[in-house]
């Protein structure tokens, strides 16, 4: 285990890049980094697939009136992939994620942070401000996963210790089978996929698979469980800006208009000749609605 350890920790160093940081936290060597300064505090959640590169374009503007904080979450880019043991703490659990956010916000020294999180990162803004209301000021979904996918996905609990005990062969299938549809699952994020670089594809393939990827996103698999969000979110009690793109088809626009409906109080907004990643494929119109809901509804800026 020590040796696997050592050789992520290499292959972190090696591809890390001049403003990367790392930090020790719930036996996973965390990969993020810090734009700007001052209040407040924002924590970007990226999609499952992707890495913290899927905030290059917003992370800049976003930081000129605050402090900006992006992650690789656990089994995805840079951030170590441990495979959970008796001799370690790793849990790739959505609970255990959102624990996760809130050390990261403690690691910046704040104490509370507004998140943005797209896809499968926006269940894991919600879950955080369900179970830690007090460290969340405020919450961006941007094609938040919520009525669908991974926030209601669950594995049995009578087949978890047989699935379990045969991990190795389920992880290889997996790799083949991620391997193999990557490309056009990437792509399917986008409505004008023309936009989409081969370069950019490389990098975030790249980004994912590193070191024993494969394992990794098998023990995420494994804990998935079924989160009653779609009952819950009307608990939440902070200001809320539902992003959707017109054209989603991962999280069906739908979803997102939903989401809006059943949030008291929450701020929509559909950004036109766009996918499942706005943040992506339309930017400065991400930026915008992103900046004008701190401006003006949580008066933060």
């Amino acid at each position: 285990m020590t040796i696997v350890m050592n050789a992520f920790r290499e292959l972190q160093d090696r591809y890390a890049d001049a403003d990367s940081r790392f930090f020790e936290s719930g036996g996973f060597r965390v990969h993020y980094k810090i734009f700007g300064k001052g209040e407040p505090l924002i924590v970007l959640l990226h999609g499952s697939f992707l890495s913290i590169r899927s905030w290059r374009d917003v992370t800049t503007p976003l930081s000129k009136k605050a402090t900006v904080l992006v992650f690789d979450r656990p089994a995805f880019g840079l951030t170590s992939r441990p495979v959970p043991s008796a001799d370690n703490s790793a849990r790739y659990s959505p609970e255990a994620q959102s624990d996760l956010v809130v050390r990261l916000i403690h690691e910046a020294g704040y104490e509370k942070a507004i998140l943005v999180g797209n896809s499968t990162g926006g269940t894991l803004a919600v879950l955080t401000a369900l179970r830690h209301p007090r460290h969340v000021q405020g919450l961006v979904l941007a094609g938040a996963m919520i009525y669908s996918g991974y926030a209601t996905s669950e594995v049995p609990a009578f087949m978890k210790p047989l699935l379990t005990s045969m991990s190795p062969a389920f992880s290889r299938l997996m790799k083949f089978l991620i391997t193999r549809l990557y490309d056009r699952n990437i792509r399917g994020f986008w409505h004008n996929k023309e936009a989409l670089s081969e370069k950019t594809l490389s990098a975030f393939r790249s980004d994912l698979m590193i070191g024993d990827w494969s394992r990794a996103f098998w023990e995420l698999f494994l804990e998935t469980h079924h989160l009653a969000l779609d009952k819950r979110v009307c608990d939440l009690e902070v200001p809320v800006l539902v992003v959707t793109g017109e054209h989603d088809l991962t999280v069906k626009t739908e979803e997102s208009l939903r989401l809006a409906r059943e949030i008291p109080g929450t701020e929509l907004e559909v950004i036109p000749d766009c996918g499942h990643l706005p943040q992506e494929e339309t930017p400065d119109a991400f930026v915008a609605v992103v900046m004008s809901f701190l401006q003006k509804s949580m008066k933060v800026l």
